[in-house]
């Protein structure tokens, strides 16, 4: 049979694999693989959302004008400047198609989102990789790898899936070392779960820079995954080239509601990363406490941690260990981390189930 040949840079895409629900055989598990908020959703997003759904036959307003006027008056944004997507996911493939293509480079740094290989090879853009600093952001290695091609950077901090925090300073001077015409994506999305000091400064620079596109979802700390809800913030210029392929009615009546209901629920937000940076300290303490068994923990500021194995005891064998516990963890092969599992906080009662498990495998190996 004769069939229509796919570009030759869409056949060297790996397909975005996301985290396990269930075991191999079928057996469903407690999700601690695609760090999602563990607590749930807010109340008021709840209400909003159910509200919303009342009118199921008219489209969305297609320019997600009550979203980007709550986005616009917590940050003190120009709402003009706000645009929406379906996840943030779709905001990093309009940046990558809009700025590159066949012959141009998008450069990211090792053991970044996965989704940027996938959206450069998507465009027929040449992935480049900077090599990492101890599994966190190297600024100097990413510029050195700038070339007269480079035309999008990739950056995500808190990182995944390393959960390694980029400081407001080095992220000026990355920005500062990139030439004008080179977009700068700053992918915040696990922005909430830092304090207020920890800011990277990311936004202030898309206020001011030409070059600047920070992307933000509701996926994470407000509990929406179901919905598939980002944003992004960029200069007028910029927001207007992305428009112009942004998919039309991309974010859901009830997509909006809620998330215009959730951002405004502060005590939602808060309750969620106090439980989140408690438990991920603790966790972080326990496995600390089997260095001697070979597990290690990079620090994190994001609502998971990765674990890596360099002991008897391998990441593999601790993601099926922690399956007949009844919890799915991430194992990360295919990002070029065999030896790690990324776990995600969960609540009090699973955190420490993982934990035990953990040390009963380390301590039996």
């Amino acid at each position: 049979m004769t069939t229509p040949a796919p570009k030759d840079w869409i056949l060297g895409i790996s397909p975005y694999v996301p985290g396990k629900a269930a075991t191999d055989d079928g057996r469903p598990l407690i999700k601690l693989s695609a760090n999602e908020n563990p607590l749930g959703t807010g109340q008021a997003a709840r209400d909003a959302l159910i509200a919303a759904t009342a009118d199921l036959a008219t489209y969305p307003d297609p320019g997600a004008t009550l979203l980007r006027e709550a986005i616009a008056g917590h940050y003190a944004l120009d709402p003009a400047r706000v645009i929406y997507g379906t996840g943030s996911d779709e905001l990093l493939h309009l940046a990558a198609s809009a700025y590159a293509g066949p012959g141009d480079e998008i450069l990211y740094v090792r053991y970044g989102f996965s989704v940027y290989d996938i959206a450069a090879r998507r465009v027929g853009a040449t992935p480049v990789v900077a090599p990492d600093a101890d599994y966190a952001t190297d600024v100097d290695a990413l510029l050195a790898a700038v070339t007269e091609k480079t035309r999008v950077v990739f950056l995500a901090n808190p990182n995944n899936p390393t959960g390694t925090m980029t400081s407001a300073a080095e992220i000026a001077r990355l920005h500062a070392g990139l030439r004008p015409d080179i977009l700068f994506v700053l992918d915040q999305a696990y922005a909430e779960y830092l304090d207020a000091d920890e800011d990277d400064g990311g936004m202030e620079l898309a206020k001011n820079a030409g070059n600047v596109l920070v992307t933000r979802t509701f996926s994470k700390i407000y509990g929406l995954a179901a919905e598939r809800i980002g944003w992004g913030y960029a200069s007028a210029e910029v927001i207007d080239i992305l428009h112009r392929i942004r998919a039309p009615f991309n974010v859901t009546s009830a997509g909006q509601a809620a998330a215009a209901a959730a951002i405004k629920d502060t005590d939602w937000v808060a309750f969620s990363r106090t439980h989140n940076a408690r438990w991920r300290e603790w966790l972080a303490g326990e496995i600390a406490a089997l260095s001697n068994h070979g597990l290690r923990v990079v620090p994190s500021k994001a609502n998971f941690l990765l674990v890596l194995f360099d002991g008897k005891l391998t990441a593999e064998a601790a993601m099926k260990g922690l399956w007949d516990e009844g919890y799915a963890t991430r194992w990360l092969p295919g990002q070029g981390l065999p030896n790690g599992l990324r776990i995600t906080i969960g609540t009090k009662k699973q955190t420490r189930a993982v934990a035990a498990k953990l040390r009963a495998m380390a301590e039996a190996a």
